[in-house]
């Protein structure tokens, strides 16, 4: 730390040098996040000072928590869904494990079953919490094979796994399939749809993966991805209002009393961010950005596969894969463990884009 302070202009000259060195959004085509919306940026600095992690001192900000909840329980099927706001799918997937472990305490060596293209998350939550991770073989198109999910279940598994919108490969698993699962063996099943969760329902032949069906327990979804909030805006949802509380520790010197979020103090500003977006975009407008989305994701294919770089599945989401082995400089893509090249083509990824990756990559490899 400095023993004195400097010029407010000194300051943010060198932090102007610094962004600089970042990679400028028109080339990043890797990330699952992207340019936030001009109204959850507007949000955000309106409510940049609130603390959610202390409600009672911001009762107006915790009623917009409640209501984001509510927007999305609705959008899933169930709009007496309880849950909160996360950091995101790495928060909403531990405090997932973590209540599917604390409703089982009666198993000794717990475990749970994930495909093998589950988010790196759940291998942090697993050691965590001490579980077992029993990762099942993914099918020919890069999704979960529920029948061999259930042989992975025994008497000591206390949560199925199921993926709406892989991070790799933009699959989503036979969830439907594997609700009936989890329902038969009396477990709980949590979906992430950290990245789908904001897609799928706004397709135009949606795929079943939510409270609709009547096995899933809870759902993970990021807002600040699809959704185009600001960063950190995750959430995670039950199908039962007041699941979350089994996790309640006491919170004494605070103004509520007890509480069941994984972090201490959370940021109000991200998840009045997010509803902003929800509501000022509808059901039309959020269904017209992911349909932009999807075409760009279409054209991009139509237009490396006429240069000879074909796709390596037919994705379900916004994600894109290819047999490539480079692409030019300065694009930024990212490559799969099967060492397919990776594309997600987000809302910062507007068509004027794909078709100048689409000329510069096939110029490479014409």
């Amino acid at each position: 730390m400095l023993n004195k302070g400097c010029s407010k202009e000194e300051l943010f000259s060198f932090f102007s040098q610094k962004k600089r060195e970042d990679i400028d959004h028109r080339y990043i085509l890797s990330s699952m996040c992207t340019i936030p919306h001009p109204v959850a940026v507007q949000a955000h600095t309106m409510f940049m000072e609130t603390n959610l992690g202390d409600p009672g001192l911001f009762p107006g900000t915790a009623s917009l928590e409640r209501l984001l909840i509510q927007r999305l329980g609705t959008l899933f099927h169930d709009e007496e869904a309880g849950g909160y706001a996360t950091s995101g799918g790495t928060e909403s997937n531990i405090q997932a494990l973590r209540l599917a472990k604390v409703l089982k305490t009666d198993i000794a060596n717990p475990n749970i079953v994930v495909p093998e293209s589950a988010h790196f998350s759940f291998r942090k939550a697993c050691d965590l919490l001490s579980l077992e991770m029993r990762t099942v073989p993914l099918d020919g198109n890069f999704r979960m094979d529920a029948h061999k999910a259930a042989e992975q279940i025994d008497n000591n598994t206390v949560c199925l796994v199921g993926v709406a919108g892989t991070t790799e490969y933009g699959m989503v698993d036979p969830i439907a399939d594997l609700a009936k699962i989890a329902d038969a063996h009396d477990l709980f099943f949590h979906v992430d749809a950290a990245f789908g969760g904001m897609v799928i329902p706004f397709l135009k032949y949606p795929i079943p993966f939510d409270f609709a069906l009547p096995g899933v327990t809870s759902i993970a979804v990021d807002p600040h991805k699809m959704g185009m909030s600001t960063i950190p805006a995750g959430c995670l949802l039950t199908r039962e209002p007041d699941m979350l509380q089994t996790l309640n520790i006491d919170t004494p010197y605070l103004s509520v009393k007890q509480c069941y979020t994984l972090a201490g103090t959370r940021p109000g500003a991200p998840v009045v961010g997010a509803l902003a977006v929800l509501d000022y975009l509808g059901i039309e407008g959020m269904t017209a950005v992911v349909s932009g989305c999807m075409k760009n994701m279409e054209r991009l294919t139509a237009g490396l596969e006429t240069f000879g770089i074909m796709r390596a599945v037919a994705p379900d989401v916004n994600v894109a894969t290819f047999a490539c082995r480079d692409v030019p400089e300065p694009w930024r893509v990212s490559w799969t463990k099967q060492g397919h090249m990776r594309i997600v083509c987000m809302p910062h990824v507007y068509s004027d884009r794909i078709e100048a990756f689409i000329k510069d990559t096939g110029e490479m490899y014409a």
